[in-house]
C-alpha cells in the first residue's frame, strides 16, 4: 500500500507530510544522463517539496535505453532517493505512449499496431506515403497489408440499402460501388525510434512489452517493489484511432482498429460474422434504424484492448507487488474516448492507482469524474494526475493551486507534475512546458504549493468515499452513431453536449455521483445484498440515474428491475431507452413506468436528487454557488468535508446576462472576488477547520437547524475548505458574529517609480540572424529554428519537429564536414563591458566580434547547465556584428543565443537596441521599461512611513507565478492567491522598506517569441515554428511584473 495512515491524523502528520502523500513529478531525462546530473535533479525536487519522481524518458535521452549504463543510473537514483526519504516511481516507456519499449517490441512487426483499411481503391501499387507523423500511437501507411476483402455496397439518399462481401472480379451490378478491406501493419514512425506502436488489442504483443520492460525492471529492483518503488506509470495506451467519413457518398479512405484475429473472436463472442456485415460499421442503416454489429463491433474492440493491455499488465504487477498506475488517452468525450479506447472506464479495473491526465489547464471534470467513479467502486486508496503540463513557462501559483484544487474534489491524491527536466539541451525546451526545475527562478518557493497538497492528502486519503448517487454511463448509446457525420454529428454533438451538461449540473450543484459502466457492472454487482442500495463494487447507492440511454444492456434492466423490486430509487431522464443490446425493446420503457421520470434538464435533476444532497451552498443573494465542488469521506462516525473552486473566474449561469458590474467583475481574475458562503452540512456537526495552507487546526462556530449544520464562511477565488466533522454532542444555535474592527484604517503613500533590484543580469535574445551554409553566399536574416531545418533539409538530415527519434538510436560518432554562420546585428547606445554571451553549443564553436576572434571559454552557465557562458570583448557605442560559426552535423543542435549584461534593452518589432540599465521601475509591465525578455526575479524596493500600527499590502494586479514581501529585512510571507494580500505586523512609527520579490518566469525568454496565435493553448514543439498568419518576425511578448501600484493600509 502506497498510504500507511495512522488510527487518527496527528497534527504532526498534518503539519510535515511524508513522501507519500506529496508530489513525484515527472522527471525527464532528456540528455547524457550521469550521477551529477541525478544529484541535480533530486536536489532541485527536494527543494520544491517533492516527494519523488517518476524516471521518465523524454526526447533528447541519450542513454541507450534499458541498456546497463541506463540501468545502473536508475537503480543509483533509487539509492539517492531511499537516503532522501524519497519514492522512485518507474515509467514503461522511452517518451510515449506506452508499448512499443523504445522500439525494442515493434521491431518484430507481429507485434505491431493494425488496423482496418476500408477504401474505394484497390492498395496494389498506390502510392501511400505522406502519412502524419506524430507523437502518439495514430497507425502510419505501410505497404505490409492483408487482403480481407471486397464488398458492393448500395446506397439510397446517403444510407446503406444493401450491400455484400463478393468474391474478386465478380461482376458490379448496377447502382452498387465497390469497397474494399485490408487488414494493414502500422509502418515506421520516428517517433517510436524509427519503429511503430504496439498492437494493444493483441495479448502476446503486450506480453513482450512486460518481457521487455516490466521484467527488466524486476530484475533490477523487485526487492523495493512496494516500498520505495512503488508503482510503475503506463502513459496513453490506446488502438489505431477510428475514424468516419465526412459525407456518406464520398470516396475516401477510412480507418478502424482491428487485429488478425478479431473476425475468430468476433464470432466466437456474438456467433456472427463482423466482416460479413463491415459496411455497417461505416454507413446509417435508415431514418430510427441502428445496427447491431456496429454496437458488437465497438464494445469488441474495447474488451480487446482492455483484456489485452491493462488486464495484462495489472496482472503481472499484482503477482510482482508493485502497483499498476498511468492514464488512458483521450478520456473527456463520448467522441474521443470511443475513437482511441472504445470507452475509459473499462481498463481502470485492473489499474491500482487509476489515473488522468489534465494538459492546457483544462477542466475535464469528465475524464476526472470517470477515474474517480472507478477508484471508488474498485476500492482503491488513491488516484493519480499528470497536471500542469502544456501551461506554458508564465502558469502561476494561482494556476497550480486551483487546478490541483478542483482535482482533488475529484479524488486526486497522487499528484505527478509536468515536467522537471534534467536538462533544457535543444529541443527538450520545447518540450511541453511548463519547467518545474531549477531553470525556473520560483522552484524553491514552490513548497508553498507542495506542502498544501500534501497536507491535503493526509487527510483525503483517509476513510471511504461518502457517495449516494450512481449515474449510468451513456457511451454505449453513443456507440451507435459512429457513422457518415452529416447524418450523425448532430446526435452526437448533443449527446456530448448533455454528458458533459450532466456532470456539470451536478457537480456544481454539490451533488456528488459515480458513473456506472455497463461493462463492469454485473462483476462489481455480484454479492448484492436485499436491501434497498445498489451494489457496485465498493460502492452502494440510494439512486441510480438513466440519463437519455438510447439502449442499455441486458444485464443492466437485470441489475436495475432487482434494484427496484428490492426499494430502490431509479430516475429515468430524458429520452426513455428503445434498444436492448441494440435491438428493439420495450424493456426499458416498462421499467420505467415503475419508476421516476423526468426531463433533461438541471432544475429537474436538482430538484429530483433533493433528498440526497449532503452538502448545499448559497452566495450572499440566495442563489446557489456556481464555481464550488466538494469531495466527503466517511471516517467511523465522522466526516472529511473538501470544497474548491473549479474555474479561475466566477462559472455564470449558462447563457446568462450580465447585467452589473458585480458580475463583470467575477469574470477578471485579476480582480479579487469576495464570496459570502452559506453552507449546510446534512446533519448535525461539530466542524473543525484544517487550514493546508499554513497547516492551522482550528474549531468553526457553527449553527445547527433542522437536522443540519450551517456554517457561514467567506471565500474567494483560489480559496477551498477543509473540515473535519464529528457529530454535535450538543445542539448549537446560531453562530457567533464576528465583531467588526473599529480600528481605524488610512492607506499610506508610496513613490511611483521605486528601486528595482534583479537576481540575474538582464539579456537580449539573439534568434534572428543572417546566415550562410559553409562557404555559400551569405542569406537574408531568418530565425533560428527555421534555418537549423533549411540547412537540414539541404543536407538531407532528419528536420527537428515533435516527432524525431532519440539521439541513443544513433550512437555513431558523426564527423563534422560542415559548419553553419549565424551574424547577428548587436546595436548598443552606450559602451558596455562585461558582457556575456550564453549559449549550448560546445566550445569547438567560433566567435567573432566585428572580424577578431573572441576565445571561446566556458565562464559559467545560464538557466540551465546545458547553457554556457563565455564573456565578450567591449561592446562600443554603435553597431557590432556578432558572428558565430557552428560545425554542423545531423546530431547538432542550433539554439537561440542570448546576450546577459547590466544593460536596458529597447524592442521595437523584430529591432533591439542595448542601452543604459534600468535602476527602477515604475508600477507597469516590465517588457517597456527595458527588460523585454527578462525571466529572472526583481525585487522592488519601496520606502515608506508609518504612524504606528498594523499594516497590510495588497498587490492585485501583477504577472508573475509569485510575490514574496519582507519588511525591513524581515520576511513575511508570499503573495498568491486572492485576496492578494500580506500583513506587515504592527510597525513603529517612522520610516520603513517594503520589498517585494517578483518571481520571474522564462516566457519571454525560451517561449514563443514569434507565434502570435495569442490564444494558442498547446505548447508543443511545433507552436515555436508556427507558419502563416500564426507566425510574425516581430516580437510576441507577454507582460511581466507589477502592472498596478500596491496598496499599504495602516490601522490603528
Amino acid at each position: 500500500m502506497l498510504y500507511h495512515n495512522e488510527k487518527e491524523l496527528t497534527k504532526e502528520t498534518f503539519q510535515n507530510p511524508g513522501s507519500e502523500y506529496r508530489a513525484t513529478p515527472f522527471w525527464a531525462w532528456n540528455r547524457k544522463m550521469t550521477k551529477d546530473e541525478v544529484h541535480n535533479a533530486l536536489d532541485s525536487l527536494k527543494a520544491m517539496g517533492m516527494g519523488g519522481g517518476h524516471i521518465h524518458c523524454r526526447t533528447g535521452m541519450d542513454n541507450p535505453y534499458l541498456g546497463e549504463e541506463f540501468l545502473e543510473l536508475v537503480k543509483y537514483s533509487n539509492e539517492q532517493m531511499k537516503e532522501k526519504k524519497m519514492l522512485t516511481w518507474l515509467y514503461d516507456e522511452d517518451r510515449w505512449p506506452s508499448g512499443a519499449g523504445g522500439g525494442f517490441v515493434t521491431k518484430d512487426h507481429q507485434y505491431r499496431v493494425r488496423f482496418l483499411l476500408f477504401t474505394p481503391e484497390r492498395q496494389e501499387g498506390k502510392d501511400i506515403s505522406g502519412s502524419p507523423l506524430r507523437s502518439s500511437g495514430q497507425a502510419v501507411r505501410s505497404e505490409e497489408r492483408t487482403y480481407l476483402g471486397c464488398y458492393q455496397v448500395k446506397l439510397e439518399n446517403g444510407f446503406l440499402e444493401d450491400y455484400q462481401k463478393t468474391e474478386d472480379n465478380e461482376p458490379l451490378k448496377e447502382g452498387y460501388e465497390e469497397w474494399f478491406a485490408y487488414l494493414e501493419v502500422s509502418g515506421d514512425n520516428p517517433w517510436f525510434n524509427n519503429q511503430a506502436y504496439l498492437n494493444t488489442l493483441d495479448k502476446k504483443a503486450v506480453e513482450r512489452f512486460i518481457e521487455v520492460t516490466h521484467e527488466t525492471y524486476a530484475r533490477l529492483l523487485g526487492d523495493e517493489f512496494g516500498s520505495s518503488v512503488p508503482a510503475i506509470f503506463t502513459d496513453e495506451p490506446q488502438f489505431s484511432h477510428k475514424t468516419c467519413l465526412g459525407f456518406a457518398d464520398e470516396r475516401t479512405d477510412v480507418t478502424i482498429p482491428f487485429t488478425d484475429d478479431l473476425e475468430e473472436t468476433f464470432q466466437q463472442t456474438y456467433g456472427q460474422s463482423l466482416l460479413a456485415h463491415l459496411p455497417e460499421l461505416f454507413w446509417e442503416l435508415g431514418e430510427n434504424q441502428v445496427s447491431q454489429i456496429r454496437y458488437q463491433y465497438h464494445d469488441h474492440i474495447a474488451e480487446r484492448f482492455a483484456s489485452a493491455f491493462a488486464d495484462t499488465i495489472g496482472t503481472w504487477c499484482e503477482a510482482h507487488g508493485i502497483a499498476l498506475t498511468g492514464h488512458m488517452m483521450e478520456e473527456p468525450t463520448l467522441e474521443t474516448q470511443t475513437a482511441a479506447l472504445g470507452e475509459a472506464m473499462r481498463s481502470y479495473r485492473s489499474f491500482t492507482i487509476p489515473g488522468i491526465d489534465m494538459l492546457c489547464d483544462r477542466r475535464e471534470l469528465s475524464t476526472a469524474k470517470q477515474a474517480q467513479s472507478a477508484v471508488h467502486q474498485y476500492g482503491r486508496e488513491g488516484m493519480l494526475s499528470e497536471l500542469y503540463g502544456v501551461t506554458n513557462w508564465d502558469f502561476d501559483f494561482r494556476g497550480h493551486k486551483l487546478q490541483g484544487d478542483w482535482q482533488a474534489a475529484l479524488g486526486v491524491t497522487v499528484r505527478v507534475p509536468h515536467l522537471t527536466w534534467t536538462s533544457m539541451a535543444g529541443e527538450a525546451k520545447r518540450d511541453y512546458p511548463a519547467a518545474i526545475g531549477y531553470q525556473s527562478p520560483w522552484y524553491q518557493e514552490y513548497p508553498l504549493v507542495e506542502n498544501y497538497f500534501a497536507r491535503l492528502n493526509t487527510a483525503l486519503t483517509r476513510g471511504v468515499p461518502h457517495v449516494r448517487i450512481g449515474v449510468i454511463h451513456p457511451v454505449e448509446s453513443y456507440w451507435l452513431f459512429w457513422g457518415p457525420k452529416e447524418q450523425t454529428a448532430g446526435i452526437r454533438e448533443e449527446m456530448d453536449e448533455n454528458f458533459q451538461k450532466l456532470i456539470q449540473w451536478m457537480l456544481y450543484g454539490t451533488l456528488d455521483f459515480d458513473f456506472i459502466a455497463e461493462s463492469l457492472l454485473p462483476e462489481l454487482n455480484q454479492g448484492q445484498q436485499e436491501e434497498a442500495r445498489l451494489k457496485v463494487g465498493s460502492m452502494n447507492y440510494d439512486v441510480v440515474l438513466v440519463p437519455n440511454c438510447m439502449t442499455l444492456r441486458s444485464t443492466t434492466l437485470e441489475v436495475l428491475e432487482a434494484f427496484r423490486k428490492r426499494g430502490g430509487r431509479v430516475i429515468f431522464a430524458g429520452s426513455l431507452p428503445t434498444l436492448e443490446d441494440a435491438l428493439p425493446s420495450k424493456r426499458g420503457a416498462d421499467l420505467a413506468k415503475n419508476c421516476e421520470v423526468i426531463p433533461f434538464g438541471k432544475y429537474s435533476l436538482l430538484k429530483a436528487f433533493a433528498r440526497e444532497r449532503d452538502v448545499e451552498i448559497k452566495e450572499k443573494d440566495g442563489c446557489a454557488s456556481t464555481n464550488l465542488i466538494y469531495q466527503m469521506r466517511e471516517e467511523g462516525e465522522n466526516r472529511w468535508l473538501f470544497l474548491a473552486h473549479v474555474n479561475r473566474v466566477a462559472n455564470g449561469s449558462e447563457n446568462a446576462i450580465v447585467i452589473s458590474e458585480e458580475e463583470n467583475k467575477k469574470k477578471n481574475q485579476d480582480l479579487p472576488w469576495k464570496e459570502e458562503l452559506k453552507i449546510t452540512i446534512k446533519g448535525q456537526w461539530k466542524a473543525t477547520w484544517y487550514d493546508a495552507v499554513t497547516g492551522e487546526i482550528q474549531e468553526l462556530k457553527v449553527s445547527h437547524k433542522d437536522g443540519t449544520t450551517i456554517l457561514h464562511r467567506v471565500m474567494y477565488d483560489q480559496d477551498s475548505l477543509l473540515l473535519y466533522l464529528e457529530p454535535a454532542k450538543e445542539v448549537q444555535g446560531s453562530s457567533v458574529e464576528e465583531k467588526n474592527s473599529h480600528r481605524k484604517q488610512r492607506a499610506l503613500s508610496l513613490p511611483s517609480e521605486t528601486e528595482i533590484q534583479l537576481s540575474e543580469p538582464n539579456v537580449s535574445v539573439l534568434d534572428l540572424a543572417e546566415y550562410r551554409f559553409d562557404e555559400g553566399e551569405w542569406q537574408p536574416q531568418e530565425e533560428l529554428l527555421r534555418i537549423d531545418n533549411l540547412f537540414r533539409e539541404t543536407l538531407g538530415y532528419p528536420l527537428r519537429m515533435e516527432a524525431f527519434a532519440q539521439p541513443w538510436t544513433n550512437a555513431q560518432e558523426e564527423q563534422t564536414s560542415h559548419v553553419l554562420s549565424l551574424r547577428f546585428a548587436v546595436e548598443t547606445r552606450i559602451s558596455l563591458s562585461h558582457v556575456m554571451l550564453a549559449m549550448e553549443n560546445e566550445e569547438t564553436t567560433e566567435i567573432y566580434l566585428d572580424g577578431m576572434p573572441v576565445e571561446n571559454h566556458q565562464t559559467g552557465w545560464y538557466t540551465d547547465h546545458c547553457i554556457h557562458t563565455t564573456e565578450l570583448p567591449l561592446l562600443t557605442k554603435g553597431t557590432h556584428c556578432l558572428e558565430v560559426r557552428i560545425p554542423y552535423h545531423s546530431k547538432v543542435n542550433v539554439e537561440n543565443l542570448f546576450l546577459l549584461g547590466e544593460f536596458g534593452v529597447e524592442v521595437s518589432g523584430r529591432r533591439q537596441v542595448l542601452t543604459e540599465a534600468k535602476k527602477t521601475a515604475s508600477y507597469t509591465d516590465l517588457t517597456c521599461q527595458g527588460f523585454p525578455f527578462y525571466g529572472g526575479n526583481v525585487t522592488y524596493k519601496i520606502p515608506f512611513v508609518s504612524d504606528g500600527g498594523e499594516v497590510k499590502v495588497s498587490a492585485t494586479m501583477f504577472r508573475a507565478p509569485v510575490l514574496k514581501v519582507a519588511v525591513d529585512g524581515k520576511e513575511m510571507g508570499h503573495i498568491a492567491y486572492a485576496p492578494y494580500e500580506r500583513s506587515l505586523g504592527e510597525l513603529p512609527a517612522g520610516e520603513h522598506m517594503l520589498e517585494l520579490t517578483v518571481f520571474g518566469n522564462r516566457v519571454n525568454t525560451f517561449g514563443t517569441l514569434h507565434n502570435c496565435n495569442q490564444k494558442e493553448e498547446w505548447f508543443g514543439p511545433n507552436s515555436w515554428r508556427t507558419e502563416g498568419d500564426e507566425w510574425a518576425y516581430e516580437y510576441q511578448l507577454r507582460a511581466t511584473g507589477l502592472l498596478k501600484a500596491p496598496v499599504l493600509t495602516e490601522e490603528k
